[in-house]
């Protein structure tokens, strides 16, 4: 599978942006309080609410996770956008986000030291969503207060692929492709021409 340099989505996202003309901020997520789950990219997720509808325009894009208890958490990325379409889904995503918690300026934090760090420790994500996959996909947990889950069944089931998801795009190569494509523009600020040699992680 041959390899694309790294595509920025930030100008589609701004575009976008502006298109629609937003009532309130859409990426006003504080990079201190960005879930440690993100993957690295201009993208994340912050202090979101706790409604988990993400995955209704970004299923490719988007997890929840589980740190509120009884079902509830926040959300987070964990899959960047790698064309326009992408970034359209994430954009709508964070649009419908209530608490504005995205954020879109990872770019000005990370650093080709942090990506290769965020990579030497994800068995601690993988780790953590094969988890909550099991637990959310099996229904084991009680959610909103009640006795059963029936009425949500699909919404964690739906989630726990997510979690899924995230595993594969840890374990098949595309993460790691991603990544090295990211640290190199990191470095350089433009994309790898297709000559150049890939950074390590």
């Amino acid at each position: 599978m041959p390899r694309h340099p790294y595509w920025d989505p930030l100008p589609t996202a701004r575009r976008l942006v502006t298109a629609t003309s937003p009532t309130r901020p859409v990426f006003s997520g504080v990079w201190t309080e960005r879930n440690w789950r993100n993957v690295p990219g201009p993208f994340y997720g912050a202090a979101t609410d706790s409604m988990m509808l993400g995955r209704d325009d970004a299923p490719h894009h988007i997890c929840y996770d589980d740190d509120l208890g009884g079902g509830f958490g926040s959300e987070f990325v964990y899959r960047q956008p790698a064309n326009e379409t992408e970034t359209e889904a994430l954009v709508s995503a964070a649009t419908m986000e209530l608490y504005e918690g995205y954020g879109w300026d990872g770019d000005d934090h990370w650093t080709a030291d942090t990506v290769r760090a965020w990579w030497r420790d994800r068995g601690r994500v993988r780790e953590w969503a094969l988890a909550i996959a099991a637990d959310w996909g099996a229904d084991t947990h009680r959610d909103w207060g009640f006795n059963s889950t029936a009425e949500y069944r699909g919404h964690y089931q739906d989630a726990a692929q997510g979690h899924r998801d995230f595993v594969a795009h840890i374990d098949d190569g595309g993460l790691e492709r991603y990544l090295r494509d990211y640290v190199f523009w990191l470095d350089h600020r433009r994309a790898r021409r297709r000559w150049e040699s890939l950074p390590a992680l």
